[in-house]
C-alpha cells in the first residue's frame, strides 16, 4: 500500500487522512497545531520525507507554499486540495516544479463527513501519468474521482465555476428562513420544499447550458423579463419582513442590463451576456 503524507489536519484534512488510513495506506501527517492525531509528526520536513505522495489540505496556495517551504519535495508528488483561483494553481505548479516535485491540483466537492463515500466527487488536473499512477490511492477519498486534463489550473477553474453557486443559493435559503421564522414557523418546515426547488433547478441546468453553448436564447422556458418583473416583489418582501435585501441588488442589476441588451423576451440563460465584459 502506498504511503501517504497529509499536510493540514483541519476538518477536511483530518477526514482525508482517516480515509487513507481506513483503506490501509500508511499515513503520516503534519499540522501547525500539535496533537491533532497520533500519526502526526512534529516537523513538516519529517512528514514530507515519510512518503512519496504528499497531499496538502490547507486554506490557500500561499498557505501551502509557506508550510512546505522547509521540506525537501524533490522526487515527491504533491497534490493540493485547497481553495484558490486558476492563477494561484498555475503559480503553485511552477513552485512545485522548481522544487523537483510532480504536481496535481484537486478539489473535494463535498463536506468532510462525505469523504470516502462512493458518490463523493473529487476532480484533479495536471499530468495524466501522475493521476493514473495514484488513481487507486485517490479513489479511496471518493468514488466519483475525475481527471479534468493536463493544464494544472483546470481543477481550480472548475472549483470557482461550480462553487460560485453555493453562497447565492444559501443566502436565498437564509432569506426564506428569516421570513418563515418571522411568522413563528420553524426553518425546518421549508426544507422539503426547498429541496424540491433545488431539484427543479438542477433539472434545468442541461437545457440552459446548451443554450449558452449555442448562443441561442430564443426558445425560453422562463424569460429574463419574468425575472425583471420579480424585482419589485423581492423588494416588497424584504420591506414587509424587515430584511436586508442589499445582497440581491447586484442580481437585479444583472437582470436590468440583460433587458437593456435586448434579452427581455429571451431565455433566462441570456443573463450570461450581461456578466460578460
Amino acid at each position: 500500500m502506498d504511503r501517504v503524507t497529509v499536510i493540514g489536519l483541519g476538518l477536511m484534512g483530518k477526514a482525508l487522512a482517516e480515509a487513507f488510513r481506513k483503506a490501509g495506506h500508511p499515513t503520516t501527517a503534519w499540522n501547525r497545531t500539535p496533537g491533532k492525531a497520533p500519526y502526526q509528526v512534529p516537523s513538516v520536513a519529517e512528514a514530507v520525507s515519510a512518503s512519496p505522495l504528499v497531499v496538502a489540505c490547507l486554506t490557500t496556495y500561499e498557505a501551502t507554499k509557506s508550510a512546505l517551504e522547509p521540506a525537501d519535495l524533490s522526487g515527491r508528488t504533491l497534490i493540493t486540495l485547497n481553495t484558490g483561483d486558476p492563477a494561484g494553481a498555475r503559480e503553485m505548479a511552477a513552485w512545485a516544479a522548481a522544487r523537483g516535485a510532480a504536481f496535481l491540483d484537486g478539489a473535494v466537492k463535498n463536506v468532510p463527513s462525505a469523504v470516502g463515500a462512493r458518490d463523493t466527487l473529487l476532480y484533479y488536473s495536471g499530468p495524466r501519468e501522475i493521476f493514473d499512477q495514484y488513481f487507486p490511492v485517490l479513489e479511496v477519498l471518493g468514488g466519483d474521482t475525475v481527471y479534468l486534463g493536463s493544464s494544472p489550473d483546470l481543477a481550480a477553474l472548475y472549483e470557482q465555476a461550480v462553487g460560485g453557486t453555493l453562497l447565492p443559493a444559501l443566502l436565498g435559503f437564509f432569506q426564506g428562513a428569516a421570513m418563515i421564522t418571522a411568522r413563528g414557523l420553524p426553518a425546518q418546515s421549508m426544507v422539503r420544499f426547498s429541496v424540491k426547488w433545488l431539484e427543479m433547478i438542477a433539472a434545468q441546468l442541461p437545457r440552459v447550458a446548451a443554450e449558452i453553448d449555442s448562443g441561442n436564447y430564443t426558445d425560453p422556458t422562463s424569460t429574463v423579463g419574468l425575472f425583471e418583473a420579480g424585482i419589485e416583489q423581492d423588494l416588497s418582501v424584504a420591506s414587509e419582513f424587515g430584511l436586508d435585501a442589499s445582497w440581491q441588488l447586484g442580481m437585479h442589476d444583472v437582470i436590468r442590463r440583460a433587458v437593456d441588451l435586448g434579452h427581455r423576451d429571451h431565455s433566462m440563460s441570456a443573463m450570461i451576456e450581461a456578466l460578460r465584459k
